[in-house]
């Protein structure tokens, strides 16, 4: 009835598997839990390796590294289903009907998604940007999420049926963190897919520190950019993409991109030091996505 299925890199996940283990089981539910490490050689799997020890659970670590978006590609054709829920590894189940929630939609849609939320304090100074970008950028309720229903469909903790991700895929030929989310949507969009948004989020534990969340939304930045020049997604699917539009019809890409080649550094320094802002942060993804289109 219910494959979930997680996707994680050097991540203790056996504390995560274990709530899910026990939601299916008190549903009362045909149900696997399939996990795969993406060739992290991690310490912590051997703690991974009590997830085989689980009736109808799955443990497996990858001899060679795929990537974040064929990692998931392959735990999907490995599911046995029709019905998928699809989390990464990094998350907290944090509502003890999360499955039950999920159990109420199977039937009548092609896709749920349930939301993500960030922990009230944030972990650490230098890991401040993430967790800011998380809290008030990133968490949407559902009712924020209808407004742009399909672009707001995200893949850290989605329902959805086989039939029809097998449709569609996730595109392992760009590498970069970040959008692939992005252009999935926009396939569900194209075909028609009949999706839900629910209020039933789990919480992002494992929070980048602000240096590594930095390089991480450059290499999104050109994920987007890459996915826009070869005509992959439409300008009307990304707030950013609409905004360069704007831009460029007011001649406005060159004199922002003259700002933001006189401020990087101290916007750098902003980012990746203890006590990010996000105007600051603005500033940057705007005018490094900029930097892209003036090349």
């Amino acid at each position: 009835m219910l494959s979930i299925l997680i996707t994680i890199y050097n991540y203790n996940l056996f504390p995560l598997v274990q709530e899910l283990y026990s939601q299916c089981i008190e549903n009362k539910i045909d149900f696997e839990i399939l996990t795969q490490d993406d060739a992290s050689n991690s310490i912590f799997n051997k703690e991974n390796e009590k997830i085989n020890k689980l009736e109808n659970c799955n443990f497996i670590s990858l001899e060679n590294n795929v990537g974040y978006r064929e990692n998931k590609n392959i735990l999907v054709k490995k599911s046995k289903f029709e019905n998928l829920i699809i989390l990464d590894g990094d998350c907290l189940i944090i509502k003890k009907d999360f499955i039950k929630n999920y159990l109420t939609v199977l039937n009548d849609y092609d896709g749920a998604y349930g939301g993500r939320v960030h922990s009230s304090t944030y972990p650490s100074n230098n890991k401040m940007l993430r967790w800011k970008y998380g809290k008030f950028m990133e968490d949407k309720i559902t009712t924020e999420r209808e407004k742009s229903p399909y672009s707001s469909f995200l893949f850290n903790n989605t329902f959805i049926k086989k039939s029809v991700f097998n449709k569609i895929k996730f595109d392992s030929s760009f590498k970069k963190y970040g959008h692939d989310d992005t252009l999935f949507s926009f396939q569900l969009q194209k075909i028609n897919a009949k999706i839900k948004h629910i209020e039933n989020p789990v919480q992002h534990d494992d929070i980048d520190t602000n240096l590594v969340f930095y390089n991480k939304m450059k290499g999104s930045l050109e994920n987007l950019y890459f996915l826009s020049s070869n005509k992959m997604i439409e300008s009307s699917h990304s707030k950013m993409l609409k905004l360069v539009e704007k831009l460029k019809k007011y001649y406005l890409i060159i004199p922002i991109v003259f700002f933001y080649s006189i401020f990087e550094k101290p916007i750098q320094n902003n980012l990746t030091g203890n006590k990010p802002k996000l105007f600051v942060f603005n500033v940057f993804r705007l005018g490094y996505f900029c930097s892209l289109f003036s090349k």
